[in-house]
């Protein structure tokens, strides 16, 4: 039965790069838009390679992409409304693979990655009625604060090896944590409606329920891959998306994706415990100085 279950999700996500082809080429067709030159599709390939492969590493690839947009030129000053689609649908494909390859690569319950995911999913589907009005600086500040003061708690645990023994062993969450989990991950819906990855958040949940930190990165896949399908579809039709040199950065980005998940899937629990913890705290620290930098 897990099988079949399993089977039907990767059904499910392979049926998701095909609506997001189909949606990619009937554009294209119809738009007939500029693809970009040569040297922009270079450098969009090597785009999506290093930022698809640190997302697999679970960093997220949004951050690492403006910042090399920005730095290379990649997406013009005067096309920066069209940075959220041109990312959404540039890594789409990429995420998806992801979460193909994680399913299974990376062991997790379905009583646990099925309630979370669907959780995750249902909060960005309201979630951008509900936080229209919310301050984003403030959310940052108090998400990045939270997310520092989680990985103190970490380093404290792994310090002491504060269930070192259950949490390479355990692949599920128990009943009282799911149920917070999906709590959880229902508010991290929300957040991702604001531009907050639910990357680093995924990642400080199952280390602090004291499971196995590696099953974080399917079921934060899978949440991803959900709500690209839908976004990229949408920035397509509204025409929000830069498309010179971006189907490079998908090309880059899927390659990435199948070269770091060999990596990640091999990889010590404890130097992956370690990593979540730098990864846990450069968010942070990135979502404060986001809060006191940038304009609401």
């Amino acid at each position: 039965m897990e099988n079949l279950i399993l089977h039907i999700i990767q059904g499910l996500l392979v049926l998701g790069i095909g609506i997001i082809a189909y949606n990619i080429t009937r554009f294209i067709r119809r738009e007939k838009p500029d693809l970009g030159s040569r040297t922009q599709n270079i450098k969009g390939f090597f785009i999506g390679l290093f930022t698809d492969t640190l997302d697999t590493w679970g960093i997220g690839s949004f951050a690492t992409t403006t910042t090399l947009f920005k730095m290379t030129r990649f997406l013009p000053a005067e096309d920066d409304a069209k940075l959220p689609g041109t990312m959404s649908v540039g890594h789409a494909i990429p995420v998806i693979v992801e979460a193909l390859f994680f399913i299974t690569a990376v062991k997790v319950e379905l009583t646990t990655l099925i309630p979370m995911t669907t959780a995750a999913f249902l909060g960005a589907l309201v979630g951008s009625n509900i936080t229209k009005n919310w301050r984003i600086n403030l959310v940052r500040r108090v998400l990045g604060t939270l997310l520092i003061v989680a990985a103190i708690i970490m380093i404290v645990r792994l310090a002491l090896n504060i269930g070192g023994d259950v949490s390479a062993s355990v692949h599920g969450l128990a009943l009282p944590w799911l149920m917070a989990g999906v709590c959880y991950n229902f508010v991290c819906g929300l957040l991702m409606t604001m531009g907050l990855g639910n990357y680093a958040p995924e990642l400080v949940f199952f280390s602090l329920a004291g499971v196995n930190p590696l099953i974080a990165l399917p079921v934060m896949m899978l949440d991803a891959a959900a709500i690209l399908v839908t976004s990229a579809h949408n920035f397509i039709k509204q025409k929000r998306v830069m498309w010179r040199g971006l189907l490079a950065v998908s090309i880059g980005g899927v390659l990435g994706v199948i070269f770091a998940a060999k990596v990640v899937t091999t990889i010590n629990l404890q130097v992956f415990k370690i990593a979540t913890i730098v990864i846990v705290v450069y968010t942070g620290g990135m979502l404060i100085y986001e809060s006191l930098t940038k304009k609401a």
